[in-house]
């Protein structure tokens, strides 16, 4: 079939696209960024239309022609009225897809009870009611907790279990969960391009397993070789206070962890297994739970994790690109330049400045960063140990820390956006160019675009870290990329053949 994926670059959607092209599906993409997908493996073997889902004309374009729409957006960490605005853009793909004569819709929400819900759950309902009376067939699945390498329920529960020996939490954690592996939810949404084309409804889906959620704390805990940890029941843990909790105490910052904290507070089960009649299990059957987690960690120590929580963009963070440069007219720009001169080749430097973030740090003043991150996260930002997807290679639209990676030119430069809370807006440029000698020339420049006299105060406030933390890193960047080629060897590590030709880097595994 010609099918459309909304949310391609989500958790989900970006691992379901390839599983759809692998199934001899025609692919369209239709997303808001296209520059997030240039690296994706499979960014060749679809087409791609830029939009925005309230944008009827761009919405009409997108459908043009095909039989079957996904729709997993959403607005994840959004806050606000984020409901209406999910219900307007569902009801725009809903009237154009109806015109155009799509003849499928496929949608994946959360398993509920009945009765008052939270926002983002009423919200995901109400989404899939719109697809459900649009007059386009609609499979709606209601989804327990997904867990996969990367998720963010996962990603919550793993924090949670290494770091706390000694869990204080909520009353919710002895309600009952059906978690389901994300190998079965694409398998599922694969699947409904089969289902007969006349049916109309939703369907509950999970995994084997009914938990508690300190069941799949301590169920994480035997996996990892961790101590089972013995858990508290605090009655005054509100779902807010909970939130604060989860953002200091893991990656996740409060944005994401809020949607699922209020979801927690229900018993999400399966209510019927209708879908058995009409999508077989998988060979095999259903994973169970404690074989997700064996899987996601598998998938972690390996580095093959295909998508992860690290890659949503939370609503409320600076998403605007740096403005074109030099050309900065109308906006006052503080900007920290430096230059450096190494010995090592360019390729060396390379390899220092992408592997740059996560566990290797920022080769300057750990102190001041992790300060930095600390006072993010208590104000509810995303902090600094949000690491990054893979520890060597970097992709256009990653998250790496409190950076976004905007722009990537492999091999010579590299501009990251600053997603921590600031008055004002952040970039960090690392450049490097061949020099004639045989070395390289480092180029790094911090941008800052102030908003109002918060922001010209917050720049001066940290001039001083700055001075400290800037020539510290251009000078330890390049000290690295020297200490490695001398190690290694110039001509092995920069993969170059005696005829002076790059031989080919395989790259299977990223």
């Amino acid at each position: 079939m010609h099918v459309l994926v909304t949310g391609a670059t989500g958790y989900i959607g970006g691992r379901l696209v390839p599983r759809l092209l692998e199934a001899g599906h025609r692919v369209r993409v239709f997303v808001r960024t296209p520059r997030k997908l240039q690296d994706v493996p499979w960014h060749d073997g679809v087409e791609i239309v830029e939009g925005d889902l309230q944008d009827a004309a761009a919405v009409r374009s997108a459908v043009d022609g095909v039989e079957a729409v996904y729709y997993l957006a959403h607005a994840m960490g959004a806050e606000g009225d984020f409901e209406h605005a999910e219900r307007r853009a569902a009801e725009t793909m809903a009237h154009e897809a109806q015109a155009a004569g799509v003849r499928r819709f496929v949608y994946l929400g959360g398993l509920h009870p009945d009765g008052d819900l939270s926002k983002h759950l009423r919200s995901r309902k109400e989404v899939g009611d719109v697809l459900l009376r649009s007059g386009v067939p609609t499979i709606a699945y209601q989804a327990g907790v997904v867990i996969g390498s990367g998720s963010t329920s996962f990603e919550m529960i793993r924090h949670l279990t290494d770091v706390l020996p000694w869990m204080a939490a909520p009353r919710w954690v002895r309600n009952h969960i059906q978690p389901i592996a994300v190998r079965d939810v694409l398998y599922y949404l694969v699947r409904a391009l089969d289902i007969p084309a006349d049916v109309n409804r939703t369907f509950d889906i999970g995994g084997p397993d009914v938990l508690r959620y300190g069941q799949m704390l301590n169920g994480y805990a035997v996996e990892a070789k961790l101590p089972q940890r013995p858990i508290s029941v605090l009655p005054v843990l509100t779902p807010r206070l909970a939130a604060h909790w989860f953002n200091l105490v893991t990656p996740i910052p409060r944005k994401l962890a809020t949607p699922i904290i209020e979801s927690l507070q229900f018993e999400c089960v399966q209510r019927e297994h209708d879908i058995d009649d009409v999508v077989p299990r998988p060979e095999g059957g259903l994973t169970p739970y404690r074989r997700a987690v064996r899987l996601a960690l598998s998938r972690m120590r390996t580095g093959e994790v295909e998508t992860s929580w690290r890659s949503a963009t939370l609503a409320a963070t600076p998403a605007d690109p740096l403005p074109s440069d030099p050309d900065w007219s109308g906006h006052t720009v503080y900007v920290d330049d430096r230059k450096r001169h190494s010995a090592a080749s360019a390729e060396d430097v390379w390899r220092v400045v992408e592997s740059i973030g996560g566990e290797k740090g920022w080769y300057s003043f750990p102190l001041a960063w992790v300060a930095r991150g600390w006072m993010d996260k208590l104000a509810g930002g995303v902090g600094l140990n949000r690491g990054r997807r893979d520890p060597e290679r970097l992709e256009q639209g990653d998250a790496l820390d409190w950076w976004r990676v905007e722009r990537l030119d492999r091999g010579r430069y590299l501009r990251l956006r600053a997603e921590f809370k600031s008055p004002g807006r952040a970039w960090l440029e690392m450049t490097v160019t061949p020099a004639e000698d045989g070395g390289s020339d480092y180029r790094q420049r911090a941008i800052y675009f102030p908003q109002g006299l918060a922001g010209r105060l917050y720049w001066y406030g940290i001039l001083p870290f700055h001075g400290v933390i800037f020539p510290g890193m251009v000078e330890r960047i390049t000290a690295a990329a020297e200490r490695e080629s001398e190690h290694t060897g110039s001509t092995g590590r920069n993969r170059t053949q005696q005829n002076g030709k790059p031989e080919p880097v395989h790259e299977e595994a990223a």
